[in-house]
């Protein structure tokens, strides 16, 4: 469905709703992935915003009951119809519907279709975009969003420290900010968002936004950096030399990072208590025995899809973090039974285990473990080649266990 673009040169100090953003030259703009025609006001980049739309007056009523007899197909449709039908669309088409009817109006912003503004384009004005769109999401909870939980704005160079400190200001829910590629952001507005939205779990930029981070919150005690495909092992060091008194970090699924980086970590030496580096391709048990030796607190590990670490790495860890109640080997096809053998005779307080798909794990190393981690809490053995008797043997002697399993024949 097209909608026609006749009035896109109204402007009205107005601001009930955000129709389009526009470029500042008439060529197509690109947001959120859509094209969409353009007006001109002189050099500079507009945000339209218009009035909700007016009922039509009497005459206008007849002459158009005259014209159609009946409603038009899709006026048929029951409002969460709409409402499913919206939430596939991007945020300027979205904004666009706003402007068909009163009641698209209503429906395109409902607070469920606006847990995710997203905008990309270099040619976009995003500071004046995000702003016209906040001040509209905060009509009925004066001055903050409290639905917006995704921001995506990666790519748009026009990106400024205004547009990204509307953000911080207004989303005080933020769980999620993509801003990678945006080269016009300083140091202090990336400390304006870390300090505001205290939810945030998911953060995408460059070493150089870790380092922005880093160096203004010297007090930082837990940091998840998950999916942080830009992360290397220097913004690890970084990162350890500003903020010494980190206690739990997670790199998970960061593929750049690699057993330097561990070493680096490892330089938090006794603090560390929470460590997830899952499915790191580039970690093996040179890492991991870093880690083992100089952080000797350890806690909680979460080592999955760790395909590099053998039962070397596994060793090291028993005998060296001898607190550790809490451990993710799965997927790693290279821990065996010797490796339970080594957490059995040094890992007392053991408290939860993970050895999901690790094909080399049998009944053997499971009832060596069993027969001394008497404090067992959960042990995962999904996809496992372990026999009954051996789930059987484990039940007996680590009492208050749940066992995870895939063999229907163990109840």
């Amino acid at each position: 469905m097209s909608f026609p673009d006749s009035d896109l040169s109204m402007r009205t100090v107005s601001t009930p709703s955000p129709a389009l953003i526009l470029p500042h030259r008439s060529s197509s703009a690109v947001l959120n992935g859509s094209s969409t025609s353009s007006s001109t006001f002189g050099m500079e980049t507009i945000a339209m915003v218009h009035m909700p739309p007016a009922s039509l007056s009497h005459p206008q009523r007849c002459l158009r009951q005259s014209l159609n007899q009946q409603e038009a197909p899709i006026d048929i449709l029951p409002d969460h119809a709409f409402l499913q039908i919206f939430t596939n669309l991007p945020t300027n088409q979205l904004c666009r519907c706003a402007r068909v009817c009163r009641r698209w109006y209503n429906l395109a912003w409902d607070p469920r279709l606006w847990r995710t503004i997203r905008l990309t384009g270099d040619v976009l004005h995003v500071d004046r975009a995000l702003r016209v769109l906040t001040r509209r999401l905060c009509q009925d909870t004066p001055n903050v969003c409290l639905t917006v939980e995704t921001v995506v704005i990666s790519g748009c160079r026009r990106l400024t420290d205004r547009g990204l400190c509307t953000v911080a200001q207004s989303c005080p829910e933020l769980r999620r900010l993509e801003a990678s590629g945006c080269y016009n952001v300083s140091n202090e507005a990336v400390f304006e968002v870390v300090s505001r939205c205290p939810n945030l779990e998911h953060l995408d930029i460059s070493d150089e936004g870790l380092h922005t981070i880093a160096a203004h919150c010297s007090q930082l005690s837990h940091l998840y950096l998950r999916r942080c495909v830009r992360l290397t092992d220097e913004g690890l060091r970084f990162l350890v030399i500003y903020c010494p008194a980190l206690r739990e970090l997670s790199v998970s699924d960061c593929r750049f990072v690699s057993d330097f980086g561990l070493r680096e970590i490892a330089k938090l030496e006794g603090r560390l208590r929470y460590l997830s580096i899952a499915h790191c391709s580039r970690i093996t048990d040179v890492g991991v025995r870093y880690v083992a030796k100089y952080c000797n607190r350890l806690r909680y590990l979460n080592a999955r899809g760790c395909e590099g670490l053998t039962d070397h790495g596994i060793e090291h860890l028993a005998k060296n973090c001898l607190k550790l109640k809490s451990l993710d080997i799965g997927k790693c096809p290279l821990v065996s039974d010797a490796g339970m053998e080594q957490l059995a005779l040094n890992s007392f307080n053991l408290k939860r285990l993970s050895l999901k798909s690790c094909e080399s794990i049998s009944g053997r190393g499971l009832q060596v473990l069993a027969a001394n981690c008497f404090d067992l809490q959960l042990l995962n053995v999904q996809d496992c080649d372990v026999s009954l008797e051996a789930l059987h043997f484990v039940k007996r002697h680590c009492k208050r266990c749940v066992i995870e399993h895939t063999n229907p024949a163990f109840f």
